[in-house]
C-alpha cells in the first residue's frame, strides 16, 4: 500500500515553493504558538476549502469541518465531543474574536435532509446528524412554498447556517463573550459554481454578496 501519489506531487510543489516563502512564518508559529483571530466552521466537502476561499496563510485561521458545517446545541455532557472540544478551544484559549459559519451551495448534507435519501450505511451516521437541521426546515416552511429543490435547497442551506448561530448561542463561553462586546458571530455563503461570497447582514438576516468582489 502506498501513499497517494497526488498527495507526494502536492507536498514536493508546496515544498519547493509556498514553504519558502512561508518559512519564517512556520519558524515563528512552531516557537510561540498559534494565535489566529477567526474561527471557521466549515463543510468536509472537498470544494469549499476556507483557506482557499479566505487566501489564507498558516496560523490565520482555526478551521473544524463538519457534514453541513454544523455546531448541535450546548449539553453539558458533552454528547458531541469533537465539535465541543474545537469550539472551547478556539474561545477559550485562542480567544478568537470571530467565529464564521461558512456555508455552501449543493450541500450533499443538506440534499439527503431534504430528499430523505436513503441510508449509506445501517448506522445511517449522515441521517442522525442532519437530524439537526430539523428546526430550520420547520422554520422555512413547507416545500411547496419554493418554486424549485434548488431553491428550497439553498434556502435550507441558508437557513441552517442561521440555526448553527442560534446553537452557538447557547454555550456560555461563546455567549458571555458575545454580550461582552468581545466575540461576533457571523455567517458566510459560498457558491460553488460561481465562487460568489454572500454574507449575512445581522440587521435584516439577508445574504448578500460582498460587493467589492472581482469576477
Amino acid at each position: 500500500m502506498s501513499f497517494p501519489k497526488r498527495l507526494l506531487e502536492g507536498y514536493r510543489a508546496f515544498s519547493a515553493g509556498r514553504l519558502q516563502t512561508e518559512q519564517n512564518r512556520f519558524r515563528q508559529l512552531a516557537e510561540r504558538g498559534q494565535s489566529p483571530e477567526i474561527m471557521v466552521i466549515g463543510c468536509s466537502d472537498s470544494r469549499v476549502s476556507p483557506e482557499v476561499i479566505f487566501d489564507a496563510h498558516p496560523g490565520e485561521l482555526f478551521v473544524i469541518r463538519n457534514v453541513a458545517n454544523l455546531v448541535p446545541p450546548y449539553t453539558p455532557d458533552g454528547a458531541t465531543p469533537a465539535v465541543s472540544a474545537a469550539l472551547e478551544f478556539a474561545v477559550v484559549a485562542l480567544r478568537v474574536r470571530h467565529i464564521v459559519v461558512l456555508g455552501h451551495g449543493q450541500c450533499g448534507g443538506i440534499r439527503a435532509f431534504a430528499e430523505r435519501m436513503r441510508p449509506l450505511s445501517p448506522g445511517d451516521f449522515i441521517g442522525k446528524w442532519m437530524e439537526l437541521i430539523a428546526p430550520a426546515a420547520r422554520a422555512l416552511g413547507g416545500r411547496e412554498r419554493f418554486a424549485s429543490d434548488h431553491e428550497y435547497h439553498t434556502a435550507l442551506e441558508q437557513q441552517a447556517m442561521v440555526a448553527t448561530l442560534e446553537n452557538l448561542m447557547t454555550f456560555p463561553c461563546v455567549r458571555t463573550l458575545v454580550e461582552r462586546g468581545k466575540l461576533q458571530l457571523h455567517a458566510a455563503y459560498f457558491a460553488v459554481g460561481t465562487g460568489l461570497l454572500s454574507v449575512r447582514d445581522p440587521q435584516t438576516g439577508m445574504f448578500a454578496p460582498l460587493a467589492d468582489a472581482q469576477h
